[in-house]
């Protein structure tokens, strides 16, 4: 069987603490895999190792490399997360619980990194530094998806899972390994966790000299990994210094030191900041020092790089298939063939619609629509197959069982098969594209009568000048028949692609999005901020909440929309990613809505307008096409103080509110899903009558 984590220990002369780490491994409480990487050890480290049940790797000194090493044991590793520790990390209660429940957050999880924890005789200021310096993670406790300002990462104790490593895999570098995967793992698409209870005993503590040492080559590794440069000034040192050493007596007066031990303690601490920050700014610039130099400064005694020659090259197995390598498939060998046509097909009572899906999580909005039409098809008759598109492997541990759970549970309940990839195809009348990255497999399935393009928004504007913006806008050029999610969208892929298709309107669930019996709050403004979703424009949206809030601070705000709350200049309420019949009840019960679309518009707006909310938009895009001129929706350039204007005006103008309102209410009544399904339908029919060219 095999097991859930590997513990993979890179292992030198490291007897003192070996027998206390895996100790600390095996209280855990799972089935781990030990696995541990000797580079010469001459202390009995082996023998150590062994005794706990580890199986050790042998490799002589002079290979040793901090990514070479990690990578080497992670290709004879056999788990699915592989679990890092320095030989001086001790594993403390709950450790990979922790891990496990990062990794539980969601298949773009990649790697965890957890605390390292101060042991009792560590010296003042590295125990205030990790301390304070981990808990700026997570300053609510619980696991935290990382940014990419928070670039930190630490194989002292960090966790990766098996596809993430073998698409990204460390730098064969001679420090800062683990912040080079960092940077390079969120290039991928991947996420990194901070896991506060994934904790670990380790701290190192040096003499004086040791720890200038020890900064010297961390400030060099620094520069050879980032080019980051530390810059240092007298003024700075000693603003700095006297800064960290007041917040080291501060922190021993808060753990009750004595005072003989302070005063000693603060004196050390006042040379170890000065040290480091002389220390720092040297390292980051050693490239400019001699061999002999940099030797003599360095604790792992390392001297220049050679430079004399080309520059060395890094070999590199090869990896995993490119994540386009569909778009380099269809380029070589073209769309396969549709089907004969069939007289009467596509009038037929029952079709088989085969829809290709890309990866999903929670509170996805283009995948509500895509199963609110397709459910109501099922409804009718027709047999709906789901076929899963993961290129990057976000769904990689989830059986095509769980992902239909999945589907069922977020979206709406599907009754068809779902499938992960095409090793199961077996053809279709017509086929659905739902994104741009789905339409390259698409052309490639054989055995269709029909292929579509379910288009929900204009996908080149979610990327900056870049491959993908160009390989998105060449999908409407290949010939799909388009069913556009607004008369807008479909107008701007016939004009500008010359694409073919119709339109259909979005839906609103009107079981759900009713108004509710709760009292109108005449202060709130509800905001749909959903950040991670560029094109919802929320930092227009944020200046144009904290100019409201400046000339009415007693107004209260609700952000909902993205699992992470959003930093502001001014208080708000929090409500996350709500269910529909929660954000039925916000909506009942908030007097402004806001929802801003730089592209096609969302369903947010129609659904606050069914609850009796009415609501601001910015004009002059997708909306009025939809809503009007002068409908129910209450237009603002994309301006944060013309948007702020326009939600005074219906927190203020009893009068327009009230029109907003009924019109709101009417216009959305003539909303529903049976008839996005009915224009849905008609669509597909259409694509299984259309040939292009």
């Amino acid at each position: 069987m095999t097991p859930r984590f590997s513990v993979i220990v890179p292992v030198l002369d490291g007897a003192d603490l070996l027998s206390e780490l895996f100790e600390g491994v095996l209280a855990q409480g799972h089935e781990v895999e030990l696995l541990v990487v000797d580079s010469g050890s001459s202390d009995g480290s082996q023998d150590i190792a062994r005794a706990a049940g580890a199986r050790v790797l042998e490799i002589p000194k002079a290979q040793f490399g901090h990514g070479r090493t990690r990578n080497f044991a992670a290709e004879h590793a056999r788990g699915d997360l592989l679990a890092f520790l320095t030989q001086d990390a001790t594993p403390l209660p709950g450790w990979l619980d922790a891990y496990d429940e990062a990794f539980a957050i969601g298949p773009e999880v990649g790697a965890a990194f957890g605390p390292h924890r101060p042991r009792p005789d560590t010296s003042v200021m590295i125990a205030r530094e990790l301390t304070e310096f981990f808990a700026g993670f997570a300053p609510d406790g619980r696991p935290t998806v990382l940014s990419d300002e928070q670039m930190f990462l630490s194989n002292v104790n960090a966790c990766y899972r098996r596809a993430c490593w073998e698409q990204v895999r460390f730098a064969d570098i001679a420090y800062a390994e683990d912040q080079a995967f960092a940077r390079a793992m969120g290039s991928h698409g991947w996420a990194r966790v901070y896991a506060p209870d994934a904790a670990v005993l380790h701290a190192h503590d040096y003499s004086p000299l040791g720890f200038a040492r020890r900064y010297f080559d961390e400030y060099r590794g620094l520069y050879e990994t980032s080019g980051h440069v530390e810059r240092i000034g007298v003024r700075s040192t000693v603003r700095d210094v006297r800064a960290l050493v007041t917040a080291d007596r501060r922190w021993m007066g808060e753990h009750d030191w004595p005072a003989g031990r302070l005063a000693a303690a603060t004196g050390r601490s006042a040379l170890h900041h000065t040290t480091r920050k002389l220390a720092s700014a040297l390292g980051s610039q050693a490239h400019r020092l001699p061999d002999g130099a940099q030797r003599a400064l360095s604790l792992e005694q390392r001297g220049a790089t050679a430079l004399a020659g080309p520059k060395p090259t890094v070999p590199r197995p090869a990896g995993r298939q490119s994540i386009f390598s569909a778009i380099s498939d269809l380029a070589r060998a073209g769309s396969a063939p549709l089907l004969d046509p069939v007289p009467g097909l596509a009038d037929s009572g029952s079709l088989h619609i085969a829809v290709v899906i890309p990866p999903f999580r929670r509170g996805s909005g283009g995948h509500s629509t895509i199963y609110n039409l397709l459910t109501r098809l099922e409804d009718r008759g027709h047999t709906v197959s789901t076929w899963l598109y993961d290129p990057l492997g976000y769904h990689r541990d989830e059986w095509p069982a769980v992902i239909r759970g999945n589907l069922r549970e977020f979206f709406r309940p599907t009754a068809g098969p779902v499938y992960k990839g095409f090793d199961a195809w077996y053809g279709a009348d017509v086929v659905l594209a739902t994104g741009w990255d789905t339409v390259y497999p698409v052309l490639r399935l054989p055995d269709c009568s029909g292929r579509a393009y379910l288009v929900q928004d204009h996908e080149p504007e979610f990327f900056a000048t870049s491959a993908e913006s160009l390989f998105a806008a060449r999908t409407y050029e290949a010939g799909l028949y388009v069913i556009a999610a607004s008369p807008w969208l479909r107008d701007l892929v016939h004009d500008r692609y010359g694409a073919s298709g119709t339109f259909f309107e979005l839906g609103v669930d009107h079981a759900i999005y009713h108004p509710r019996e709760v009292p109108r709050r005449t202060d709130t403004v509800i905001f749909y901020a959903r950040d991670v979703t560029a094109r919802r424009a929320v930092p227009l949206g944020l200046l144009a909440l904290a100019e409201l809030h400046r000339r009415r601070p007693g107004t209260r705000f609700v952000l909902f929309g993205d699992t992470k709350p959003t930093e502001t200049p001014f208080p708000y309420e929090h409500l996350g990613i709500a269910s529909p019949v929660e954000l039925s009840w916000a909506y009942s019960e908030a007097r402004v809505g806001l929802s801003l679309s730089l592209t096609n518009y969302s369903l947010i707006p129609q659904e606050m307008l069914a609850c009796g909310l009415p609501c601001v938009e910015l004009a002059g895009r997708s909306i009025e096409s939809v809503f009007g001129e002068d409908g129910p929706i209450e237009l603002a350039p994309d301006d944060p103080i013309a948007i702020a204007d326009a939600l005074e005006r219906l927190l203020d103008d009893e009068a327009l509110w009230e029109r907003r309102a009924h019109e709101g209410l009417a216009f959305a009544q003539q909303r529903t899903w049976d008839n996005a399904a009915d224009e849905a339908e008609a669509g597909l029919r259409d694509a299984i009558r259309f040939r292009s060219g």
